[in-house]
Order: C-alpha cells, then sequence, then structure tokens
C-alpha cells in the first residue's frame, strides 16, 4: 500500500463538494486522516473564496493510476470543468502533495492553502524547500495570510471517526 497526501479545493458549492470528495475517495481505498476544512481567498482571481482540506489516503495503485482511476473520475463525477483558465472556479481539484513520501511539486510548500491543512495531518514532516518542521512553516504563513478552519463543513479525522 502506498501512502498518499492529497489536497483537496473546491470554490463552487465547497461545503457539499469538499466533504463528497472525501466520501468518495473511501470508495477506492483507505482514508487514514483528515485536515479540518480551511476557507482562503481565490488565489490568482476574484472568484469566491476557497474551501481546502488535505487527506492521507493508502492505495495499491501506482501514481500515474492514482490520477487515471481515482483522482480524474471523482473530479469528473463533481463537475470538473478543465479551462485553459487554471484559475477559473472549480468544483474540486484534488493533487498529489506526496507519493510514498516523495514530494510531487515543490511549489506546495510555499502555498498556505495546501500546507497549513497539510500540517494537521502531518505535523513532522520536513518541508523540502526550508528543511523546518511543516508546523513552523504553518504557523510563519498564517501570520501574513488570512485563513479560517470551517469546522461545521469538515472536523480533523483519523480512520477511527471518519466522517464528512
Amino acid at each position: 500500500m502506498h501512502p498518499v497526501y492529497l489536497s483537496l479545493g473546491s470554490n463552487i458549492r465547497p461545503e457539499a463538494n469538499l466533504p463528497r470528495a472525501i466520501d468518495l475517495l473511501a470508495e477506492y481505498g483507505d482514508i487514514r486522516k483528515g485536515s479540518s476544512a480551511w476557507e482562503s481567498e481565490s488565489v490568482g482571481s476574484d472568484g469566491p473564496n476557497y474551501l481546502n482540506a488535505c487527506v492521507l489516503f493508502m492505495t495499491p495503485l501506482l501514481l500515474d493510476e492514482l490520477k487515471e482511476k481515482v483522482i480524474h473520475p471523482i473530479e469528473a463525477k463533481l463537475g470538473r470543468q478543465r479551462t485553459e483558465d487554471k484559475y477559473a472556479p472549480r468544483t474540486i481539484d484534488i493533487d498529489i502533495i506526496l507519493f510514498d513520501d516523495q514530494s510531487c511539486n515543490d511549489k506546495f510548500w510555499t502555498l498556505a492553502f495546501v500546507v497549513i491543512p497539510f500540517a494537521e495531518i502531518y505535523p513532522k514532516f520536513r518541508n523540502p524547500l526550508t528543511q523546518e518542521n511543516i508546523s513552523e512553516t504553518a504557523k510563519h504563513l498564517r501570520q501574513i495570510i488570512w485563513m479560517e478552519t470551517r469546522l461545521e463543513v469538515l472536523s480533523p479525522f483519523d480512520g477511527n471517526n471518519l466522517k464528512s
């Protein structure tokens, strides 16, 4: 089984789509942990605010299989429309942050909407850009970027109290 940390975000009906995406992921594998839902302003556009969360997902699939057999079908089921505008509003966006503890894209470690929820579920992870504990990175980002927890949408959970 491969441990995979996923970042999920939505700014079209996010209160419904974020928990629904987690429910759909659970149909494809084992969700071990999840963060709170975090609200943040839209990045790159004047669109509605986003809700973001991170989960630890266990899967037997390889990276490309995970994208093709799980992530893309879930995004399609929730009505994700891909356009040339990478900042366009979306029903759901699911990104792979870590696969087998390997970073999938260094840009993630500078984005508050990824780092802050991720730090809730993997606080001892070392930021590959700074080598500091990811909790410290999250603390710094919280001081300069507005984000607010939305516990009524999604509270932190582990595999023993999975609820969405």
